[in-house]
């Protein structure tokens, strides 16, 4: 059997405090063991790290896991799931259903524990919002927990604002991360890191595990720069910690980011990856089991029994338990009791802060709207959703966002009067400043969305590519974030193929759980706005025009309505059946709703269909989809300034499609419809060319 590498302290010491740090590490050798199946050596190393923030300094109550003042722990490493698992199990943290509503199960059991990583269980192999209470965000691809925690950090300050009052403070909470030398690589880190400085979100503390391991070996392969000089130089507060071992040096670390007011911390942990075993300090520990022998050699360098698994000596997790529900519930506990004073005082502030804890937006939301007249020169559809969201955002004191660096052209800016920049020293601003920061955006977004706000963001479609892990992410945690994206074809004209998206919106159409609405005219915008902040579990990608589309008259074509069922007849045969079926979206509907009236004055019997969100059409049932697309009806033709793929779903085999084939050009637009087929007549004509084969 190998034997453990001799380090100083590392038999247990018969302390307390060393013998629940060695239950996290056991735990978690041991579940990772079982599964065969995940990274053991980073919660062995950070296992004091995790204990000494749980139980010293977290403002956490197990019995109220939504407690909405509780500080939140980011577990950026999701790899290291099973140091949060183990946590959540000592810390004794209850369950909640989806409605907050107890279930009297514990959060993580033991049980949950001895099925790390299997179908259906509370412990996937990295934290899964909405999957295990007590994780607040789903973390995995790395960099992204960075990101939410800063979005986390400016929820607080912005309900704060909102909310608190002389003698009510309502927020105050601290967001702690726990990262890595990975997510130190990641670009998108960086980007929140330097917004969060700039911000001086000093509620913020990111914790860096530094132990110089990935999984191709040693980080000295393709990292070796000063990461705390970097930090220094975007502006945080940087705390070095030589051993992670060393609980008091953390206490006193954690200390000064409490006593820090006027920028994020950033303490840096030098540790062991999978500290006291065989493997310590190798990649091998990393992300794979230690193996069997391995195992035992670790325990028994613990001074732990070798053959117990799953062990949690008596007296552990009541002790950890105490002291965290200790601190927590009596804060808890007055928090509430504020609250009910609070609401006596600010009835109408309380009854919004319950609707924001509910998802719900403020009742008459909706209620200034606009509609739009017919127009043949029409508006842009950025023009026309900048407009709907300032109509929709002085009734949704919480909706919240900006663009990355593009509001001007995004048309997201909130214009209103008080609408304000949320900045250093007016936290109560409206409109975000992300910068040249598309991937930071994205992830900020969503930790807002996680602690209450109604986040959207804005930049080109194109720039979609730089977003995708987040816009990912928000689908698998079911966030009600609205990604604009503008600019959204050819129709972006002279700047060229490097700025014309052409397989974006198949990309995004592929991510399961997102609805990407693409609006045909501006009172499909006012609808389509109006759907993304219906949605409670869902976010949205609003796909938007640079040119101007003409505004089509609802008194002759069907109401856009139709748009919350995802498609619709816009316009049909005077009677009888159609014999070919036109699809439109975005600003191809109008010129799709031409050729029907050129074909139907040719006396073809021609129908359009309007098919802005395949997301929504998908949801309605058998019956309404045959309705808009019969089966008896084979020609059919797609006309979209995007890439084909998806659109076989709705032509079917003997339908065809009008759409990019290539890259774009840089010409004006004109020039780029006339090249690439977007015209009246090649319309019509293909459309005849489907109806002569079809018979």
């Amino acid at each position: 059997m190998t034997e453990a590498p001799a380090i100083a302290g590392l038999h247990e010491d018969g302390s307390s405090s060393r013998l629940t740090i060695d239950t996290i590490r056991t735990l978690a050798m041991d579940a990772v063991q079982k599964a065969n199946s995940g990274h053991p050596g980073t919660p062995m190393a950070l296992a004091p790290v995790a204990y000494t923030l749980w139980r010293d300094f977290l403002r956490y109550d197990p019995e109220a896991p939504d407690w909405p003042n509780r500080d939140r722990f980011v577990l950026s490493v999701g790899h290291a799931s099973m140091l949060l698992y183990a946590v959540l199990h000592l810390a004794g943290v209850r369950e909640i259903d989806a409605d907050g509503k107890p279930t009297g199960k514990p959060a993580v059991s033991l049980d949950d524990i001895k099925a790390f990583r299997q179908l259906d269980s509370k412990t996937p192999g990295h934290p899964e919002y909405r999957m295990t209470t007590g994780v607040e965000t789903t973390t995995g691809p790395l960099g992204q927990g960075c990101g939410n925690s800063v979005g986390m950090a400016i929820a607080e300050r912005a309900l704060a604002a909102r909310f608190n009052r002389d003698g009510f403070t309502l927020f105050d909470h601290d967001v702690y991360v726990l990262c890595g030398d990975g997510d130190m690589m990641e670009g998108v880190s960086s980007e929140a890191a330097s917004i969060a400085a700039h911000l001086k979100l000093s509620n913020l503390c990111w914790i860096y595990d530094s132990n110089h391991i990935t999984i191709e070996g040693s980080t000295a392969l393709a990292f070796d720069e000063d990461v705390g000089k970097r930090f220094e130089a975007y502006g945080w507060n940087v705390l070095h910690i030589d051993d992670a071992n060393d609980t008091n040096a953390l206490e006193q670390a954690l200390a000064a980011f409490r006593a820090t007011d006027d920028r994020p911390t950033f303490i840096l942990v030098h540790s062991v990856i999978g500290w006291g075993s065989p493997r310590a300090g190798s990649e091998k520990a990393h992300g794979e089991a230690l193996g069997e022998d391995n195992v035992r050699a670790t325990k028994r360098a613990y001074g732990w029994p070798e053959d117990a698994q799953f062990l949690v000596p008596d007296g552990v997790k009541q002790a950890f338990t105490e002291a965290v529900s200790g601190r927590g519930k009596p804060a808890r506990e007055e928090w509430e009791a504020l609250f009910a004073r609070y609401r006596d005082a600010f009835p109408s502030e309380a009854a919004e802060l319950d609707l924001l804890r509910q998802g719900k937006l403020p009742e008459g939301w909706q209620a200034d709207i606009p509609s739009f007249p017919a127009d043949a020169k029409g508006v842009a559809s950025r023009d026309a959703g900048g407009k709907v969201l300032n109509a929709i955002a002085p009734h949704a004191p919480m909706l919240m966002g900006g663009a990355a660096d593009l509001s001007p052209s995004t048309k997201t800016n909130l214009t209103f009067q008080g609408a304000g920049s949320f900045e250093p020293g007016d936290y109560g601003g409206r409109n975000f400043h992300f910068g040249v920061r598309e991937h930071a955006m994205g992830a900020i977004a969503n930790g807002m969305a996680l602690s209450y706000l109604r986040s959207y963001t804005g930049t080109f479609l194109v720039f979609a590519d730089y977003m995708r892990a987040p816009i990912r992410l928000a689908a698998i945690m079911e966030l009600p974030v609205v990604f604009v994206f503008t600019h959204d074809s050819i129709g972006v004209g002279e700047d060229g193929p490097t700025h014309q998206p052409i397989e974006h919106l198949a990309t995004l159409r592929a991510i399961p759980g997102l609805d990407t609405i693409r609006p045909g005219d501006a009172n499909e915008v006012a609808v389509a706005w109006k759907v993304a902040l219906s949605h409670t579990h869902a976010p949205t990608a609003l796909i938007l025009s640079r040119q101007a589309i003409p505004t089509l008259d609802r008194e002759k074509y069907a109401s856009a309505d139709g748009l919350e069922k995802g498609g619709y007849v816009l316009a049909d045969t005077a009677d009888g059946d159609p014999e070919l079926i036109l699809i439109g979206t975005g600003s191809e509907l109008p010129l799709v709703v031409a050729a029907h009236e050129k074909l139907t004055a040719e006396g073809i019997r021609s129908r359009v269909v309007s098919l802005p969100s395949w997301y929504l059409f998908e949801q309605q049932d058998t019956a309404y989809r045959e309705r808009v697309f019969p089966n008896a009806v084979r020609a059919r033709l797609a006309v979209e300034q995007a890439g084909a793929m998806g659109w076989d779903r709705y032509v079917g085999h003997d339908g065809g499609t009008i759409t990019m084939k290539s890259f774009g050009a840089s010409a004006p637009l004109a020039a780029l419809q006339q090249k690439f087929g977007f015209t009246i007549d090649n319309v019509c004509a293909v459309a005849r060319q489907l109806i002569g084969k079809n018979q």
